[in-house]
């Protein structure tokens, strides 16, 4: 029996696009826009700040190294900045309350560096994934599709894997989550969709 649903943060409860927080930066020429979107989310240091290696000056440093100088600012923006203003991803929070309500326990299983404490509580969905329910790649150096991710959060939290659901945009970090004994689900944008998903896996009042 399903009794716990983790959800992926970016992308599913709350937007990640990169293409938006640069044009929000004032960055209008192509060609910097391409060097940002490849110097800032594309690059090692951004993989390195999810798994918890790096601050966000730190990396700041390095991503800098790379860009003249006048980019500097929006670079700046793009790391410690994104999340504002917050961008939800359309029904996905009343979704999730619904599962909540019908009973379900819910998990954040996310990859995100230390400044997640932060904006996370800003998201109004957070409110439904208290500090203690959610497990942070950046505190466990971990990151999915890692299969030791979700052997450690399920430990952690002391859930069993074929009572849960993960959900994710990704479907190499679902395919890591069925790998660790998990049910999966891929999130294609449509909250509409992925509610006829969970019903078709036996997931009831939603």
């Amino acid at each position: 029996m399903i009794r716990n649903i983790l959800f992926d943060m970016g992308n599913v409860l709350i937007r990640f696009a990169p293409d938006v927080f640069i044009r929000r930066a004032g960055i209008t020429d192509e060609a910097d826009r391409d060097l940002l979107l490849r110097e800032v989310y594309r690059s090692v240091e951004w993989v390195e700040l999810d798994r918890g290696l790096l601050t966000d000056g730190e990396a700041l440093v390095s991503i800098c190294a790379r860009l003249p100088e006048r980019l500097h600012p929006a670079a700046e923006k793009l790391v410690t900045h994104w999340d504002r203003p917050p961008l939800p991803v359309e029904g996905m929070e009343e979704l999730a309350e619904e599962l909540r309500n019908a009973g379900y326990e819910l998990y954040l299983l996310t990859n995100a560096g230390l400044r997640h404490r932060e904006y996370w509580p800003r998201f109004s969905v957070s409110r439904l994934f208290p500090p203690e329910r959610v497990f942070l790649s950046a505190e466990w150096k971990l990151l999915k599709p890692e299969p030791a991710f979700f052997r450690q959060a399920l430990e952690h939290f002391g859930l069993r894997a074929e009572e849960c659901v993960f959900i994710d945009d990704f479907p190499l970090n679902v395919e890591a989550a069925v790998r660790a004994g998990v049910r999966g689900a891929v999130f294609h944008g449509s909250a509409p969709l992925l509610r006829e998903t969970l019903r078709a896996m036996g997931v009831r009042e939603v």
